[in-house]
C-alpha cells in the first residue's frame, strides 16, 4: 500500500508540472525589415532588478537569436513563468556588446522592452536601422500596447525637447534652458507613469525617466509611485526595490516638507536661524555659487527683478553659497546686487553642511516657501520663477 501511495504521488506531481508549465503557442519570433545590416544577432535580457531596466551591461541573457537572410529569427528558450515578466530585446551594435543598451540617443535606440507571459506567442516586425522607433507587434496584449504606447510618448517628447539640440556647458543660460528641456521630457514620461494602471508599463517609465538613477530633481515622481504601487503591487519584488530607494529621510527635501530650520553663518559673519527670517508671504532658499555661470545669470536676470517687486509684498530670499574664498563670494553677491538679500555659507565648497541637511548635490536649486516654512515649490527657474512668485505672493 505504501509503494503504491507513493507511486499516485508522483502522478499527481508529474501532472501538476505538465499542467503549470508553457503550452503552446509559447514563443518570440518576428521578422527585421535590413538594409545593409549584416551579422545581426538578437538577444532575450531578463533585468534582475527594477534598476536593471534600461540599464546598459545588466541583466541576464536568456537566449539569443541570429536573424537570418530573410530578416526572420524566433527566441526558443522562453523562462518558465506563470506571471508576466518584463524582457528586453536588444539589437547587438557592431562593436558593442550583447548587453548594451542605447538609452542616451533615443532615436538609435536599439532595444525594446516587452511583457511576455508563459504560453504566449508574441509576433515581432521592425526596421532593423530604427529599432525601437518602428518596433511593432501583431495582436498586442493590453499591457504591451501601453508599452508601444509609452514608447511613442518617449520618442515624440525626445524628438520636441531634446533630439538635435546642443547646449554650450561654458553659456549659463544654455545650461539651464538644457535643464529646461530634459524636465519637460521627463515631465512627458512621469506623466504616464502617474496615469497608467499597468505596474510593468509603469515601472518601465520610471527607469526611462532616468536610466542612470539620478532622481534628484524630481524625488517626488518616486514617493508617488512608490506609495501608489504599495497598495496595488506590493506583492512584486521591485515594488519593494522601489519602496526602498524612496524613503524620505533618503531623498532631498519634498514639497509639503517643512524647511530645516538651518543655523547659517552670514557674509557678515553673524549667525542666524533660518525660521527666525522667513519672509511674511514667501521665502526663496536660494543655493548657489559664485563659480556657477547659471547660479549668476539667476541672481541678475530673476532674483534681482523679484526682489524689487516682492519684498515689500512680504517676499523674502535667503540665499546659500557653496562657497571656500570669502572674497571671492563677496565680490560676486556685490557684482550680480545679490547683497540686498541675505547670504550665509559655511564656506566648506561641496562639502556644504546645508546641502547633506537637505540631500542636495547639484546647483543652482532652490526652494520657495510660505510663511511658516513648508516648501510650496522648488527648482523653477527664470521666468517660471517669477510667474510662481507672483502666483503665490497674490494668492
Amino acid at each position: 500500500m505504501k509503494l503504491i501511495s507513493h507511486i499516485l504521488t508522483a502522478s499527481i506531481l508529474i501532472v501538476s508540472i505538465s499542467f503549470l508549465a508553457c503550452q503552446s503557442p509559447n514563443d518570440i519570433s518576428g521578422k527585421l525589415k535590413l538594409n545593409k545590416e549584416k551579422d545581426i544577432t538578437l538577444y532575450l535580457i531578463k533585468p534582475e532588478s527594477l534598476w536593471d531596466v534600461s540599464a546598459s551591461y545588466y541583466g541576464e541573457i536568456i537566449d539569443s537569436a541570429v536573424v537570418k537572410a530573410d530578416g526572420s529569427f524566433e527566441f526558443k528558450h522562453l523562462p518558465d513563468t506563470q506571471e508576466p515578466i518584463l524582457l528586453e530585446i536588444a539589437m547587438k551594435i557592431q562593436g558593442k556588446a550583447a548587453r548594451y543598451l542605447e538609452s542616451e540617443k533615443i532615436d538609435q535606440a536599439n532595444y525594446i522592452p516587452i511583457v511576455w507571459q508563459c504560453g504566449e506567442a508574441i509576433k515581432i516586425h521592425a526596421n532593423a536601422s530604427e529599432f525601437q522607433r518602428t518596433f511593432s507587434l501583431e495582436n498586442p496584449s493590453e499591457i504591451n500596447q501601453q508599452i508601444l504606447e509609452l514608447r511613442d510618448v518617449r520618442q515624440y517628447a525626445y524628438d520636441i525637447h531634446l533630439n538635435g539640440k546642443s547646449w554650450n556647458i561654458e553659456d549659463g543660460e544654455e545650461l539651464m534652458d538644457q535643464e529646461h528641456s530634459l524636465l519637460q521630457y521627463q515631465k512627458a514620461l512621469i506623466d504616464f507613469a502617474d496615469h497608467s494602471s499597468q505596474f510593468l508599463p509603469s515601472m518601465l517609465a520610471l527607469r526611462w525617466v532616468s536610466p542612470e538613477m539620478n532622481y534628484e530633481r524630481i524625488p517626488e515622481f518616486l514617493v508617488r509611485q512608490s506609495e501608489k504601487w504599495i497598495k496595488l503591487r506590493g506583492d512584486h519584488e521591485w515594488t519593494h526595490q522601489l519602496a526602498s530607494e524612496s524613503f524620505p529621510e533618503d531623498l532631498p527635501v519634498l514639497v509639503g516638507d517643512e524647511f530645516p530650520n538651518a543655523i547659517l553663518p552670514l557674509i557678515s559673519h553673524d549667525t542666524i536661524a533660518l525660521h527666525n527670517h522667513l519672509g511674511e508671504k514667501l521665502t526663496i532658499i536660494d543655493l548657489w555659487a559664485s563659480w556657477c555661470a547659471p547660479c549668476r545669470l539667476e541672481n541678475r536676470n530673476a532674483l534681482v527683478p523679484i526682489w524689487d517687486e516682492y519684498h515689500s509684498e512680504g517676499l523674502q530670499i535667503i540665499a546659500y553659497g557653496l562657497e571656500s574664498d570669502h572674497s571671492a563670494w563677496l565680490s560676486a553677491t556685490e557684482r550680480d546686487e545679490a547683497n540686498r538679500w541675505i547670504q550665509a555659507s559655511d564656506l566648506q565648497g561641496d562639502d556644504a553642511a546645508l546641502l547633506k541637511q537637505i540631500r542636495v548635490t547639484t546647483i543652482p536649486a532652490n526652494y520657495i516657501l510660505d510663511e511658516n516654512g513648508i516648501i510650496l515649490a522648488k527648482n523653477v527657474h527664470g521666468q517660471a520663477l517669477m510667474d510662481t512668485v507672483k502666483y503665490f505672493i497674490n494668492h
